[in-house]
């Protein structure tokens, strides 16, 4: 089975790989059946050159492999019939952007892996970029502060080398005695508090978070049953409330009335309430005035977040009042991160761990007999139709 590492071809252009040249090494060690090559590309984190030291074929053309993996969407006009893809299709919340690619998979007999498909049993995500969207979202949010408030100056992520760099330059800032609210306890959550502990910034309790002053920097972070209640008072359960979100509240006022910096780290599901609506920002209680989204759902569940920002431009400002966009910087203003490709900021780094976790999860399955069904549970599409997992998206490819 011939597998290759397809190029990038989306805009703006991803640096970020699936395989470093290391780590596909290491594959074709594990699974000396298989064979690897590379479609050559320009724009990769990795050279052609770094492939093809450690004897990997680089090509023009790779239209004979069997299992096409990338990152980002493929254009349409790029997908090759009768093959398996892995990447990121953007299909399987029916976004409306992405139709026609699911449309087109389908016509072409594409067998369809999303990398957010990739699950354990339970539903828990095997792979993907969390963590570095955490990291590089959390280290934006001071970014912002320091340029908002004339604190300090932090360089953009996308100029430094790798995570090594980043933490670098966050020995070199001094955070101000403010409070930091993370909700979620995922890996992008994760990711954002390995900022926060290397900043040195005080963990604390809800309990004490909520009802104490601090001469420090402090964080806290939330569970998704601290920001959300059950409507009828009873005790809460995250994995009844994951399942169904709709007899459940939003518990998220006191923490705003407390919160200077907030960490969007959460996974937002359909039909969960919203953390704060634009009423709630409003509130003359309501304290938060810098939200770094890495969830990033617009006019979702944190109000603020009203459009994706980019790399180039990162920071833009929400007036509660007017419930309109203003400069990052302006007078009772939330200031906003919303940045939608984060770990596109450290692709070395972000390639590298995603690599590492794609080898021991996914292309096992091809030799094991798919004995933990991983493959099985990630196909969306098989003979031109949607598998029974994903039958749930058909009136998505009907247009309706």
């Amino acid at each position: 089975m011939t597998f290759a590492i397809i190029k990038e071809r989306k805009n703006p252009p991803d640096r970020r790989v699936v395989f470093s040249p290391e780590h596909l090494a290491e594959a074709r060690t594990q699974f000396p059946d298989a064979t690897f090559i590379v479609e050559s590309s320009d724009i990769r984190i990795f050279s052609d050159e770094a492939y093809r030291k450690l004897g990997f074929e680089v090509l023009d053309d790779v239209s004979h492999a069997d299992v096409m993996i990338g990152v980002k969407e493929v254009p349409i006009e790029n997908l090759i019939s009768n093959k398996k893809y892995f990447y990121f299709s953007h299909t399987i919340k029916k976004q409306p952007y992405n139709r026609k690619l699911l449309v087109a998979m389908l016509e072409k007999n594409i067998e369809m892996f999303d990398h957010e498909t990739i699950v354990r049993k339970t539903g828990a995500r095997l792979i993907g970029f969390g963590r570095y969207a955490g990291l590089v979202g959390a280290y934006n949010g001071f970014r912002a502060l320091g340029l908002r408030d004339g604190l300090f100056e932090l360089p953009k992520v996308e100029t430094l080398a790798d995570l090594d760099a980043v933490k670098t330059e966050l020995d070199k800032i001094t955070i101000p005695n403010i409070k930091i609210l993370l909700s979620g306890t995922g890996k992008v959550a994760y990711g954002a508090k390995e900022i926060l502990d290397h900043l040195g910034i005080k963990q604390i309790s809800d309990a004490l978070y909520l009802t104490s002053q601090f001469s420090e920097p402090v964080y806290v972070m939330a569970d998704v049953m601290e920001y959300a209640k059950r409507k009828d008072g009873k005790v809460g359960d995250k994995y009844k409330f994951y399942k169904d979100p709709s007899g459940y509240e939003s518990n998220f006022m006191p923490y705003a009335k407390e919160t200077d910096y907030f960490i969007a780290g959460h996974f937002y599901g359909n039909n969960a309430p919203y953390l704060f609506t634009r009423e709630d920002a409003k509130h003359p209680d309501f304290k938060i005035n810098l939200v770094a989204d890495i969830s990033c759902d617009i006019d979702g569940p944190v109000a603020s977040t009203i459009r994706p920002s980019t790399i180039e431009n990162p920071f833009y400002g929400y007036d509660p009042n007017t419930e309109k966009e203003v400069a990052y910087d302006a007078k009772g203003a939330i200031t906003v991160m919303a940045v939608d490709n984060l770990p596109c900021e450290l692709p070395k780094d972000a390639s590298e761990g995603f690599g590492e976790t794609f080898l021991e999860h996914v292309i096992p399955a091809f030799f094991n007999n798919d004995e933990r069904e991983i493959l099985k549970r990630a196909k969306m599409t098989e003979n031109g139709k949607l598998t029974k997992r994903f039958s749930y998206l058909q009136d998505y490819v009907n247009g309706k």
